[in-house]
């Protein structure tokens, strides 16, 4: 199956539309169902055991539902991290930002489009930067440049994506049955059409040689993608 990257609706809608809103509450739900939030915070646990500071920065972050969910996984392991969310739309709410501050994480939100964020500076801001669903949004050129900028910027990279394949797909038409409206339903199958396999990300990441990268499937729907700087 040919990577193809088309619109999602989500993306064309205002962030507070009603629509847009229950599509994001479907991405939780499916999150949940997939188990994005273990994948990531085990992750995250062994990129940074026994290191501090910690500062982490979420690209495609949303309203930080998603990296909340990580945060209550992390809880009982006592890994806090200062974070910084990026996302185009406003959609932060204040319930979120406490919860995350019981959790002992300092949160903020830059509203910013990802790409841009990255452009300003070229010199490291966060220790590691997460990504979860967003990557596959991105045709091969748009995404070698994030890339290269998410390189020059942190120290580890991980994130979790749609897995491309038959199964995934045949699946992802079936989201209505766990509730998941309009919205959702178009855009799940656009999504796994425009998911990764194989090392599809590993091969648009530069200077491999001084990253230790690490790609391959998690369960049956997701891609996980993890780039460590060696020294």
């Amino acid at each position: 199956m040919e990577r193809l990257v088309e619109n999602e609706l989500l993306d064309g809608l205002p962030a507070r539309d009603p629509r847009a809103a229950r599509s994001r509450r479907d991405i939780q739900r499916l999150n949940l169902l997939m188990g994005h939030h273990r994948i990531m915070a085990k992750h995250l646990s062994e990129s940074f055991t026994g290191r501090a500071p910690r500062s982490l920065a979420e690209l495609g972050a949303g309203g930080g539902e998603f990296l909340l969910s990580v945060a209550q996984q992390l809880a009982s392991r006592a890994e806090t991290f200062a974070a910084t969310l990026v996302d185009c739309a406003d959609v932060f709410e204040s319930e979120t930002r406490d919860a995350f501050v019981r959790l002992g994480w300092n949160v903020n939100a830059e509203i910013s489009d990802a790409l841009a964020w990255l452009r300003r500076t070229n010199k490291e801001r966060a220790d590691v930067i997460v990504t979860n669903l967003f990557l596959h949004q991105f045709q091969d050129r748009d995404l070698r440049e994030m890339l290269q900028l998410a390189a020059n910027s942190t120290r580890t990279l991980i994130a979790v994506e749609p897995r491309r394949g038959f199964w995934p797909l045949l699946l992802s038409r079936f989201v209505g049955l766990v509730g998941c409206g309009a919205v959702t339903r178009f855009d799940a199958p656009v999504s796994v059409r425009a998911g990764f396999q194989g090392r599809e990300l590993s091969a648009l990441w530069p200077d491999p040689k001084n990253w230790e990268l690490t790609e391959r499937r998690a369960g049956l729907f997701s891609h996980v993608f993890i780039a460590r700087r060696k020294s």
